[in-house]
């Protein structure tokens, strides 16, 4: 039972951070309505391809060091500023304040490359993985996490991936539409303010 609620922990977290509407998912959405169903899972499966290769590089490379006790507290300080940064330049981004790097979209994407280009388009951040460094070693060192149970929780991540842009593809297949643009900017406001007080609870916690 404690297996299966972490899966659920890591799929729920996930979720929270695919309704941050970015790049990836405006890809997927544009993709469907041009192209159809089939051609935006082939997108999907793309995009969740590439976020698992750096979910699993950023685990390893913590379980590689987090037995180190001099870069515990660096870890615990960094992974709260990762958080705090993402969810600040997540707000910021809504009013055209660039804080960190963003992705941008290819404009020659046709129903033949559309698996090429979103492997690109999600590989080409490189903040990703650092992203989800912050995301483990908090796990790791906050709450005693063991090495099973953070794959776990990847797991679940991983599949929120999969399953929340399946359901952006359906919906652009079916209706065609792109989301207003005022329920993109209020989904990602506060998606970016659960991160900062993530972020900020990690830091002044003992």
């Amino acid at each position: 039972m404690k297996s299966i609620a972490i899966f659920f922990k890591g799929f729920r977290f996930g979720m929270l951070l695919q309704f941050a509407i970015g790049p990836v998912s405006m890809f997927i959405l544009k993709t469907s309505s041009t192209y159809g169903f089939y051609s935006g899972e082939l997108g999907v499966i793309g995009v969740t391809l590439i976020d698992g290769i750096f979910i699993l590089l950023a685990i390893k490379g913590l379980v590689s060091i987090v037995s180190r006790k001099r870069v515990q507290a660096f870890l615990k300080v960094s992974g709260a500023i990762i958080l705090f940064l993402f969810g600040a330049s997540t707000i910021l981004n809504q009013f055209n304040v660039n804080l960190l790097p963003v992705l941008t979209l290819g404009s020659s994407i046709n129903s033949s490359n559309v698996f090429i280009n979103a492997l690109i388009i999600t590989a080409s951040n490189p903040l990703t993985i650092i992203f989800w460094a912050g995301i483990f070693s908090t796990k790791l060192l906050e709450e005693k996490t063991t090495r099973h149970e953070l794959y776990l929780f990847a797991l679940g991540a991983i599949l929120s991936t999969l399953f929340f842009l399946t359901m952006v593809s359906i919906l652009g297949s079916v209706v065609k539409v792109f989301f207003p643009i005022t329920l993109i900017r209020i989904l990602n406001l506060i998606v970016g303010v659960v991160l900062v007080f993530l972020g900020i609870k990690i830091l002044i916690k003992k």
